[in-house]
């Protein structure tokens, strides 16, 4: 099932330049003041049975195996999620192209990447009944909104070299290289049937920039959301200051959500409250579990000092520092996403 069937499974597919900046506040609205992201892709896919060790990481799937990245899609759906981030983060047209890809069999991955997300949400929405996580509006049974997001993961993501937690690309990479690495796949993104793009982990001040200024030479008129990742709740990972980070995302007329992934819970509290010194566009977040990634390893560490592994409970007071949306990033599941959902409902 490809894009167009999306119009009909959405309040909104395709927000214009007109009705962007109220797109994310709408749909705060439909789920009733809160909204449920989903959480860790690549745990649950390795729980399922992939192998990973490859620089595509979750994108890998996308190849060799699209039915465990619908089945990880239809878990979080089946937990509670309002938003499903597609198995794009880590798929770019040149990563495909390093591993023997021709530039359309990439093109075709990615837009396959929100295929797989689009026809989760169909077969969710069929199989639901009135008992499901569905509600009752005026007497009628009314489908849970979901919106599917187009992930797009930092330029440190393409390099599997853990640099996304560093933001260190060095001197050679400009604001230039940036835009030129990420245009055609935010072009594709844009117009595959996703009904806003998502780009992650964001670990310094000059992607931010690339990013906004891309949007803007597009044309891109689907909602963004720009996602930042810290590592000590004042800067992003890069040392730039998240208030700075946050004022390039609040100018950028197409995001419409600006906040934080990937980032140990204990910091999120401080965060969200720069967030909001800065912007008025809804603030979302998506913590990790706590663990650090090593990228020379590749593999996540238990972090020294205070380590959250069950964050949910931190939910409502996040929720009362002014987020709105919550969700989970590397290391959470499913289980991880049901808590967040039920504390939520039963805070409303």
């Amino acid at each position: 099932m490809g894009s167009g069937n999306v119009v009909e499974t959405t309040t909104t597919t395709t927000a214009t330049t007109t009705t962007s900046s109220t797109f994310m506040w709408d749909f705060i609205g439909k789920c009733g003041g809160n909204v449920v992201i989903d959480g860790g892709f690549a745990t649950e896919l390795e729980r399922h049975g992939a192998d990973l060790n490859d620089p595509l990481w979750s994108a890998k799937c996308l190849v060799d195996s699209p039915h465990l990245v619908r089945r990880v899609h239809l878990d979080y759906l089946d937990a509670g999620a309002n938003i499903i981030l597609t198995a794009s983060y880590q798929a770019t047209i040149q990563g495909f192209e390093a591993k023997g890809f021709s530039k359309e069999e990439a093109e075709a991955l990615l837009r396959k990447s929100v295929e797989i997300a689009c026809e989760a949400r169909e077969i969710y929405y069929d199989r639901c009944t009135k008992d499901s996580w569905d509600f009752m509006e005026n007497g009628r049974t009314s489908r849970r909104p979901i919106l599917v997001a187009a992930s797009v993961g930092s330029y440190g993501a393409y390099l599997a070299d853990g640099s996304e937690y560093s933001g260190n690309y060095g001197d050679a990479i400009t604001l230039e290289t940036l835009k030129d690495f990420n245009r055609r796949r935010v072009q594709i993104l844009a117009n595959s049937g996703a009904d806003l793009i998502a780009f992650e982990t964001i670990p310094n001040k000059l992607e931010a920039k690339a990013y906004a200024e891309l949007l803007e030479e597009e044309g891109i008129e689907i909602p963004a959301w720009f996602s930042f990742n810290s590592k000590d709740g004042i800067n992003v990972v890069s040392g730039d200051p998240i208030s700075e980070c946050v004022s390039i995302a609040d100018s950028c007329k197409q995001v419409v959500a600006v906040g934080i992934n990937c980032t140990p819970p204990r910091f999120i509290h401080g965060l969200i409250t720069s967030i909001r010194k800065v912007t008025s566009k809804p603030v979302l977040i998506y913590p990790n579990s706590g663990e650090t990634y090593d990228g020379q390893t590749k593999q996540w560490v238990k972090s020294s000092g205070n380590v959250d592994e069950d964050f949910v409970s931190y939910i409502v007071k996040w929720r009362e520092a002014g987020a709105s949306l919550f969700g989970g990033c590397c290391r959470t599941t499913p289980k991880t996403i049901r808590g967040i959902a039920t504390a939520l409902s039963d805070k409303n």
